[in-house]
């Protein structure tokens, strides 16, 4: 205990973080999936006690972390491009007489830790995903030893079991949130590093998501949408000591006052049961939206890939969810010139799109991941026929998403006003199928679900005027 003067009361308390901690500045830079954005808000977090806060440049920033991403082409490069300029930061900071301590977490930082540190030696902490729990120790440890922390060695403990149960509120007019239930991969998909980079699959346990949930919703959270690499593998421990699988934690979502719309992202086929099927027919809560990657058409291509199943047993989960929810929409991913791709297999691809028809979709060309199994296969497709392909492909789904937002023109559609539009008196939200709505009306409506009546598809949105009646106050 600090001296005091003679005979002065000893005042014993219990300090809080900003009493004993200054105040800093924290800037993260989040690339990558809605599991980065979580990922980068709960870092936030575990740092709150130390005394770092939010700030949104980099020039005033004690810490900045640059939360990356490894699915993307070039993904390493941008890392190592971006952190060029923060080193120009730190070193302008430093002249000044401030210290920056430079931190580099997500995929990236878990696939290329070591090159990282050689190439980029001014950075002080690598940090993989499963790790960032730690992040108080590591900033101690840097600041101790003056030298770079690496962790990006998968722990034996689960980074959920170390969180901090209270977060930071939710921004004030924030009614959408992200709520990361599981991570990492058994799948092992040939062109996929995900396996490599977050680990084996673990979900959080129940009463976790259920507390975080409610703490969302009492924020004002209105749409939840549940994160993981395999979203619908979850198996997480339920408080009567089971495992409950994601159809049964959406029923117990579906109970939480304010909640008013659940989703998921992103799924696996191999992981669409029965169960989760027909929670998508009992529970209004639960969108008639989903993602759910199917990569190709072709048999022999999803055999390649090591997919787990067929063109035909995709086609028939999409039969039962329609089955199950009439106004169900479908998005997906796609891989054009994964290694041994050939005209017909692509045209398998193409013949699967025309049989289903996606709401939205998200397409790419084949790149070599290191250290994955398609990265030293032969028949490497050229890049001028990925291209074509590429292009055949997006003209395809480009018309599907035009086709199925057109349906929508002339009919009532619930909307979540989320902020104010882009035009003086206009209020945007988002329909059940996640596309962005545009009408006139006041901002004291944002926060509300109401019913709009749908008069003009946009070019990646929809306009509409407001109906009497309303959905959810």
């Amino acid at each position: 205990m600090g001296l005091r003067p003679s005979g002065a009361p000893a005042i014993m308390t219990t300090p809080t973080p900003a009493q004993t901690q200054p105040a800093r500045g924290l800037h993260v830079i989040t690339w990558g999936c809605q599991m980065n954005v979580y990922d980068s808000a709960r870092m936030g977090d575990v740092l709150r006690p130390l005394g770092y806060q939010p700030v949104d440049a980099p020039d005033n920033a004690d810490m900045i972390i640059l939360n990356t991403c490894h699915i993307r082409d070039r993904a390493a490069e941008k890392v190592f491009s971006e952190l060029g300029r923060l080193r120009l930061v730190k070193e302008a900071r430093k002249a000044c007489g401030q210290n920056t301590i430079i931190a580099v977490a997500g995929c990236v930082a878990q696939a290329e830790g070591q090159e990282i540190l050689a190439r980029a030696p001014y950075v002080d902490i690598v940090l993989g995903p499963q790790t960032y729990h730690r992040l108080p120790e590591m900033v101690a440890r840097a600041a101790r030893a003056g030298g770079a922390v690496i962790e990006t060695d998968f722990p034996a403990e689960q980074k959920f079991d170390f969180l901090p149960d209270t977060q930071a509120p939710q921004t004030p007019g924030n009614y959408t949130a992200f709520l990361t239930i599981q991570e990492g991969c058994d799948k092992f998909c040939s062109f996929c590093v995900v396996p490599y980079t977050r680990g084996a699959e673990s979900s959080r346990n129940v009463t976790s998501v259920l507390a975080e949930a409610r703490r969302m919703a009492a924020s004002g959270v209105r749409d939840i949408s549940l994160l993981g690499q395999n979203v619908n593998a979850y198996h997480g421990e339920g408080p009567d000591g089971t495992i409950w699988n994601l159809a049964k934690l959406a029923y117990a979502l579906a109970e939480i006052p304010g909640l008013s719309r659940i989703r998921y992202t992103t799924s696996h086929p191999r992981d669409m049961d029965g169960a989760l099927i027909a929670a998508h027919r009992d529970l209004p809560q639960l969108m008639p939206f989903l993602h759910l990657p199917v990569q190709s058409g072709s048999d022999r291509i999803l055999r390649a890939m090591n997919r787990g199943h067929t063109a035909d047993e995709y086609r028939d989960i999409v039969r039962r969810l329609r089955e199950a929810r009439p106004d169900m929409a479908l998005s997906s991913d796609f891989i054009v010139g994964h290694p041994g791709e050939t005209d017909e297999d692509f045209e398998a691809t193409m013949q699967l799109v025309r049989d289903i028809g996606f709401a939205l979709a998200y397409s790419f060309k084949y790149s070599p991941r290191p250290g994955t199994p398609a990265a030293g296969a032969g028949m490497q497709v050229p890049e001028d026929v990925k291209d074509a392909r590429l292009q055949a492909l997006q003209h395809l789904l480009r018309t599907q998403q035009d086709a199925f937002n057109a349906t929508l023109v002339g009919r009532s559609v619930p909307v979540l006003f989320t902020s104010r539009g882009r035009k003086p008196g206009q209020i945007t939200g988002r329909s059940p199928w996640l596309q962005p709505i545009h009408v006139t009306g006041p901002e004291s409506l944002i926060g509300q679900e109401l019913c709009v009546h749908v008069t003009e598809r946009l070019t990646n949105s929809l306009g509409g005027v407001l109906e009497e009646r309303k959905v959810y106050a």
